[in-house]
């Protein structure tokens, strides 16, 4: 891998694969995490409303552009972050990226067309919770927090998301849109000189003073909770742990037992739960790592007559989870090790997922070379590592019920 700093800040991470097509992704640390002092939904707001026009190009010329240079595009706004991306073949890579360059560094945002995208948003909202997997984190995150951005959807409430006014926009985009918080990567076999020179002909002009978004952190607020929903045949369990306090070395710990815990149809949930209990159609426990998202979580989809057993199966393995996993040895850990790296090379197969985590990394982490340090796994981790992770990781709940 390749990284260049332009002399505004702009940092370029570059990684070569021969390939017929290039995937890009542009990223800011401009996410809902960024919105203290801003109604909350404007990070996602400002997001859709780039698409609207640039101040030459107007939204049908762009829809039109984009489905003829890119086989794949989108944006994404996340609580750290917000990125763009795409897939476009090598030929076509200098116009596809200087389309999106385009609609980042020159958005129109003006009234046009704001009443109407953000009528979509509220649509958008509206569909929210039909995802019930969904709605069940949103409430266990609602009752965990007080006042941790985290408490409240991505893209915001319904009353917030009304009251956004295109100035808001403005003024989010002129604070965090800038030089220095901007990451752009590129997966591709086109040159890196060949890149750079694309990269800084667009984006050498970039101007802007950086303001690092405020870091809210917040411990969780352990409980159990329930939330009766008309309509819903089923039931969600989700629970969630802090892993705040863990170092690099003791997430990477976390994530191989994760393997043994949660991953896979050989795991202790799902071997308990579902295999031997026949209680739920989908459990398993999941590492997020991200900026203020610090938590290992327990998802379990089941039938309301089960929701007691399972939460009680869940505590027994929870309670037991030393005494069971002292039991390996460590040609099994090794195995596990196998397994996550394995997993970690799958993901990055598609150029565009390599490319955005590349940028992802990049942000939160400011190490993009830590996407192929994990494929690597740099670290000597015993058993007795992992048990000491398990003992910090194992308390103080949050638990929801939606059913």
């Amino acid at each position: 891998m390749e990284k260049f700093v332009l002399n505004n800040g702009v940092r370029l991470l570059y990684e070569h694969r021969e390939s017929y097509v290039t995937s890009f992704c542009i990223g800011f640390e401009a996410g809902a995490n960024a919105e203290v002092g801003f109604k909350l939904g404007t990070a996602h707001a400002l997001e859709h409303m780039l698409f609207k026009g640039t101040t030459t190009l107007d939204e049908d010329e762009i829809n039109l552009k984009c489905d003829r240079l890119l086989g794949f595009n989108n944006a994404m706004t996340n609580f750290p972050y917000c990125i763009y991306y795409g897939t476009s073949s090598n030929e076509d890579f200098v116009e596809a990226f200087s389309l999106y360059a385009d609609i980042i560094l020159n958005p129109a945002l003006s009234e046009a067309g704001f009443k109407e995208e953000m009528e979509v948003i509220i649509q958008e909202f509206n569909e929210w919770k039909e995802d019930f997997s969904q709605y069940c984190e949103d409430e266990l995150f609602y009752n965990s927090y007080e006042r941790k951005r985290l408490k409240d959807i991505i893209i915001g409430t319904e009353s917030s998301i009304k009251e956004i006014h295109i100035d808001d926009l403005k003024r989010f985009y002129k604070k965090y849109y800038v030089p220095e918080n901007c990451v752009i990567s590129v997966v591709t076999s086109i040159s890196f000189e060949d890149i750079k020179t694309v990269v800084e002909n667009i984006f050498s002009n970039f101007k802007g003073e950086y303001s690092k978004a405020v870091d809210n952190s917040e411990s969780i607020s352990s409980g159990l909770y329930y939330k009766e929903v008309s309509g819903f045949e089923g039931a969600k369990i989700q629970y969630i742990y802090d892993i705040s306090m863990l170092d690099a070395k003791e997430v990477e710990a976390l994530r191989i037992f994760n393997m043994w815990f949660g991953e896979g149809v050989s795991s202790r949930l799902f071997d308990k739960v579902r295999t031997k209990g026949g209680l739920a159609y989908e459990i398993f426990s999941a590492v997020k790592n991200e900026a203020n998202i610090k938590l290992l979580s327990i998802n379990c989809s089941t039938s309301k007559n089960s929701v007691d057993r399972c939460l009680n199966i869940i505590d027994l393995l929870v309670d037991n989870v030393v005494g069971d996993f002292n039991t390996l040895t460590q040609a099994d850990i090794n195995y596990l090790i196998k397994r996550l790296k394995l997993k970690r090379a799958l993901e990055l197969e598609k150029s565009i997922v390599l490319a955005n985590r590349l940028t992802i990394y990049e942000l939160m982490y400011k190490r993009g070379k830590m996407v192929f340090d994990e494929l690597e796994f740099e670290y000597e981790i015993s058993k007795k590592d992992i048990i000491n992770v398990i003992k910090k990781v194992f308390v103080n709940p949050s638990k929801q019920v939606l059913w």
